[in-house]
């Protein structure tokens, strides 16, 4: 499976930008497709998920300004970030679990919020 993420950048506090993942290769209809974060110094934590059901998972201080969806046609997860925050600033990974068990990485998409 590959992932090709995209949509970071920079954005003033308040702002919104909207990730896009696209998974390719040996795709499943069993998978969950995801976002972490990593700032500088910090360990790699978990943003959102979705399962191909539909059911979202977010982090805490995410809720109620991050979405996350999906596209099962196009393979493709988005989170769309909105009301963003200094705090938000990291590099953003998407993650593909294949039926539970086989965990695949994309490549980051910085995300820069200047305040």
């Amino acid at each position: 499976v590959q992932l090709q993420a995209s949509g970071g950048g920079p954005v003033q506090a308040g702002g919104s930008l909207r990730l896009s993942c696209a998974a390719s290769g040996s795709i499943d209809s069993i998978n969950v497709m995801g976002w972490y974060r990593q700032a500088p110094g910090k360990q790699r934590e978990f943003v959102a998920n979705i399962n191909s059901g539909g059911s979202t998972s977010y982090l805490g201080s995410v809720k109620g300004r991050f979405i996350i969806s999906r596209d099962n046609g196009k393979n493709t997860v988005y989170l769309q970030m909105n009301s963003l925050k200094p705090e938000d600033t990291a590099t953003y990974y998407c993650k593909y679990t294949l039926r539970g068990i086989y965990e695949y990485w994309g490549q980051g998409t910085q995300v820069t919020v200047s305040s």
